[in-house]
């Protein structure tokens, strides 16, 4: 029997024909990984609004029986003074987060910038190696262990060196919030000069300009945005840090007199109380949460408002 002639035609139709298939399948992948990203990003917003709506509802019940200006400007937090009445004043602990955070970005931000410029342009390739593998490590570490070195080596320092009753303090919550940013700053900090082009600091050392020089005025300014990211995490790790400011800053609601006053922050005025809390004391605790939500809104919302004009100046 004879064998059946096939034509090069049609040899050449069948890839034709089959591509229209394949092409309509990967059409199909395409729209649904772009669907997955598409409900990745919704149920992202979605924790957010769900998050904001929560501590809104749970928040301005307290606020409007205590009076939004005895909770923010009132001095003393006593909520269980049956005595002369509670009061709910966290004018304290605001004060004592704004410095705290400040304090610590004072440290850790030249810090962190510092080493990453070393990091980047003048450490050699194996110092370079083992001070990222620190400072990955240093990332990892739990906050616990942070406060509990903090609690044995800090405090006991601070009280001996300044001659104070009590180490744990303001000064001691800052160092250790320092240390503990110091990390993200210098990976975000790395990451952004890295990325700045070569022929930007070739052509400052054509025009006579010494490598520190470079550095400064050409690498860290064109970075600018990316060390922005970096105080904004930073920012966000420290102000938001509970676990290791409580066991290294006192935790008594103090006003911040002084860098050797034991204090109590907003997240650990949360943190502390929440577990026995009940009644008007609890809607407190949430409305200071909400506080310190907003806050982290407001700094965010300011910084990028500037980024952006620095952008379009």
């Amino acid at each position: 029997m004879a064998a059946a002639y096939i034509s090069p035609a049609a040899e050449g139709a069948k890839p034709s024909a089959a591509r229209p298939r394949h092409s309509g399948v990967r059409k199909t992948l395409e729209n649904l990984i772009h669907l997955i990203f598409l409900l990745c990003g919704v149920v992202a917003v979605a924790f957010v609004l769900l998050i904001s709506i929560y501590l809104i509802l749970s928040g301005i019940p307290a606020i409007r029986e205590i009076g939004l200006g005895k909770f923010l400007f009132g001095k003393v937090w006593d909520p269980t003074n049956t005595t002369t009445g509670a009061q709910y004043g966290i004018l304290a602990f605001i004060l004592t987060s704004i410095y705290g955070t400040a304090g610590a970005i004072l440290i850790g931000v030249p810090v962190g910038l510092l080493t990453a410029v070393f990091l980047a342009r003048v450490a050699p390739p194996r110092l370079a190696a083992v001070i990222r593998t620190a400072v990955q490590l240093l990332a990892g570490i739990p906050s616990v262990v942070y406060g509990l070195v903090g609690m044995l080596v800090l405090v006991p320092a601070i009280r001996k060196l300044f001659d104070i009753p009590d180490g744990a303090s303001l000064l001691c919550a800052i160092i250790v919030l320092a240390i503990m940013i110091l990390p993200s700053i210098v990976k975000v900090s790395l990451t952004a000069l890295e990325a700045v082009p070569r022929e930007y600091e070739d052509a400052s050392l054509a025009l006579g300009a010494t490598p520190v020089e470079t550095y400064f005025r050409v690498s860290v300014p064109a970075t600018r945005s990316g060390i922005a990211a970096a105080v904004v995490l930073g920012v966000g790790r420290a102000i938001g840090e509970a676990m290791a400011v409580m066991m290294v800053s006192g935790n008594v609601p103090n006003m911040p007199d002084s860098l050797f006053q034991s204090v109590r922050f907003l997240t650990t005025a949360v943190a502390s109380e929440m577990s026995y809390s009940s009644g008007l004391q609890r809607q407190a605790l949430f409305s200071i949460a909400l506080v310190l939500f907003l806050f982290i809104m407001l700094l965010n919302a300011t910084l990028n408002f500037f980024l952006k004009r620095n952008k379009e100046g």
